[in-house]
Parts: structure tokens; C-alpha cells; sequence
């Protein structure tokens, strides 16, 4: 990682001279399976960084329970009473992995947060790294997957053919950076101020601004339990981004509508043609069917992408709060 000069500017915090408390925000569905190795982790990870003087040692893990079915919550009350290092947040349900980790940025204190998963795919070796840019003024640190082998083929190539797609739209995202991130405290509070209901975090903070950084890391494979982000839910965030942050489907719809009406009227002159010039002509021939199917089928398809636009607004007008909190453990003080 290349870092720049050391400088700060108006308004930001110099933690050039001082340690700053830098606190670890994961959320968590259903990961009973890794979350004692998850703590055991970054427990060892709290104390070497404490060591050496990059954090406060104030600063803790924060576990953000999404309504989990198993003992996930149970075991995140055990360490928060065993030890200082860790806290809890337990939701009243399951809300979606972006709004349990909206929920922990929004709550929990500190110079700066470091958002992970918590199955350990996040490599933890560059926690040191991302604190070093933070203390050396830039304000958002992004973790970048040096390269995708531990994926599968499919997933790969979507995944990497999505970041294009995006970019294409003109929204501005990191590519190959997920949730793996540091935040300091004034974006922090500049994220607060965004109100949508349909959360893609990954697009938001971009917009943001203020000083970033990059660090690179090989993602690793999941230490225990299953992914939380089967097909679908991939491709219900994929949509998210999209139409959260684009109206190029609904442009794409009128562009569709234009070339669609000029290819129906190239049509309608060719088989008018053919009815005064020639004897080719049948009654019900497929030069009438196909072009009906072909524009009920562009005229559904638009409906749709303008039904989930609309729905997004809908949404929107109702202003419900995005997750409810039932319950926390730990030292919260100390944040």
C-alpha cells in the first residue's frame, strides 16, 4: 500500500500524536459455529494492537446480532461477560446483513470503525496497515481483494462483470472492495445523514468523500458454517446497487421503446409492401404475431423495472426505522 505524506487538513483529527480508540463493528446471522474462533482472533489481534500503540485500549470488538435463529447471541453474551474486549448488539429480527451493519456503525463509538464479517474470510493480518493510513490522515480505508481464487468460476466472473456494469452506469464504486473497511468518525457522521430505506453501503460510502486509501488482502475460504449470501440474496444486493444508485434501466427502457418503434414500422411498411406488390401474403401470417409478442414482452419488461422503482419510492414515503435494537452487552463506556 502507498501511502501520502502524513498531512492533515481543516477539520480533521491529527492521530499523528495520539492513539486513537479504533473499535471493530461485525455483523452476525447465525455464525455459532465460527464465532468462538472469530473472538479468539480478534482478541489476540486487540491485545498486538494495543502493544504497539496503534489503538486505545479502550477499543473493543462490537458484534451485531441480525436476528440470529441459533446461539449466536448467546455465545456473544458469554464474551462480553468474560472479557472487555467484546460487546454486543442483538436486533428485535432479522434485518439484512446492511442494515445490521448500519445498525453497529450508527451505535457504537470511537475515533474510527473497522467493519468485517464475521466468518473469518476477512483477512485480519491488514487491520494494522489500514490503521496506519487512518493515523496518517485519510479517512476511509477500503480493503481490496487482491484477486478472487478463492471464488468459483461463476462467481468470479459475475461478480467482477458486476463492478464493470456498475462503473458503466456511472456509479462510483471500489472495485473488488465489499464491506472491509475503516471509517473515521466525520464520515461517519456524513453517513447518518442518508435516510434511503434500500441500503448498499458499498455504493454509499464513495459518496461520501473525504481522504481514502486503499489496502489489498486475499480473501480467505469460510473457517466454519454456511454462507449467509446463497444465489439469491446475491442477486437481490446486485439489483439493490443498480437501482439505488442508477436510472440508466429506466433510460434503457426508453432507448428499447425507440428501436422498438422504428423496427415496428420498418415492419408495417415491409408487409404493406408485400400486400399491394405481391401475391405472398397470408392471412394470420407471423409477420403479425411476432412483432404483438415481441412488444407485449418490451412492455412488460419496462412495467416491471418502472414497478420496482416505483416501489423503492413507496418504501421511501413510509420512513420506517431500518432495524430495531432489543438488546446490548458489554462495556458500552469504554466505546
Amino acid at each position: 500500500m502507498q501511502l501520502i505524506d502524513r498531512r492533515t487538513f481543516v477539520g480533521a483529527p491529527d492521530f499523528a500524536a495520539q492513539v486513537p480508540v479504533v473499535n471493530f463493528v461485525l455483523p452476525c446471522y447465525n455464525e455459532e459455529a465460527v464465532l468462538p474462533e472469530t473472538a479468539t482472533r480478534l482478541s489476540a489481534l486487540l491485545d498486538e494492537l494495543k502493544r504497539e500503540g496503534l489503538i486505545a485500549p479502550s477499543s473493543a470488538a462490537y458484534f451485531v446480532d441480525d436476528g440470529s435463529r441459533d446461539r449466536t447471541w448467546e455465545l456473544i453474551r458469554s464474551l462480553a461477560a468474560s472479557s472487555p474486549h467484546f460487546c454486543g448488539i442483538r436486533l428485535s429480527r432479522n434485518r439484512g446483513h446492511q442494515n445490521a451493519l448500519l445498525c453497529g456503525l450508527m451505535s457504537v463509538g470511537g475515533d474510527a470503525l473497522i467493519s468485517l464479517d464475521a466468518d473469518l474470510q476477512d483477512d485480519l493480518g491488514i487491520v494494522a496497515d489500514m490503521i496506519r493510513a487512518f493515523r496518517a490522515g485519510h479517512e476511509v480505508v477500503y480493503a481490496v481483494r487482491r484477486r478472487r481464487d478463492s471464488d468459483r468460476w461463476f462467481k468470479r466472473v459475475t461478480a467482477e462483470g458486476y463492478y464493470r456494469l456498475l462503473a458503466a452506469m456511472g456509479v462510483n464504486l471500489v472495485f473488488n472492495h465489499a464491506d472491509y473497511r475503516l471509517l473515521a468518525r466525520r464520515p461517519l457522521e456524513a453517513l447518518r445523514g442518508y435516510q434511503e430505506p434500500h441500503l448498499f453501503l458499498r455504493g454509499l460510502v464513495p459518496l461520501l468523500g473525504y481522504r481514502s486509501a486503499t489496502v489489498e488482502f486475499d480473501r480467505a475460504e469460510r473457517f466454519a458454517g454456511e454462507s449467509k449470501y446463497p444465489l439469491g440474496k446475491m442477486l437481490a444486493l446486485a439489483w439493490q446497487g443498480v437501482s439505488s444508485f442508477s436510472a440508466y434501466p429506466l433510460r434503457l427502457i426508453t432507448g428499447a421503446g425507440v428501436v422498438v418503434s422504428l423496427v415496428s414500422l420498418a415492419m408495417a411498411v415491409w408487409a404493406l409492401a408485400v400486400r399491394l406488390f405481391t401475391d405472398a401474403a397470408l392471412p394470420g401470417w407471423a409477420s403479425t404475431v411476432i412483432p404483438m409478442y415481441f412488444l407485449g414482452g418490451i412492455q412488460l419488461l419496462g412495467l416491471g423495472v418502472i414497478g420496482e422503482y416505483l416501489a423503492k419510492v413507496f418504501e421511501a414515503g413510509k420512513q420506517r426505522p431500518r432495524y430495531q435494537v432489543e438488546s446490548v452487552c458489554g462495556d458500552w463506556g469504554a466505546s
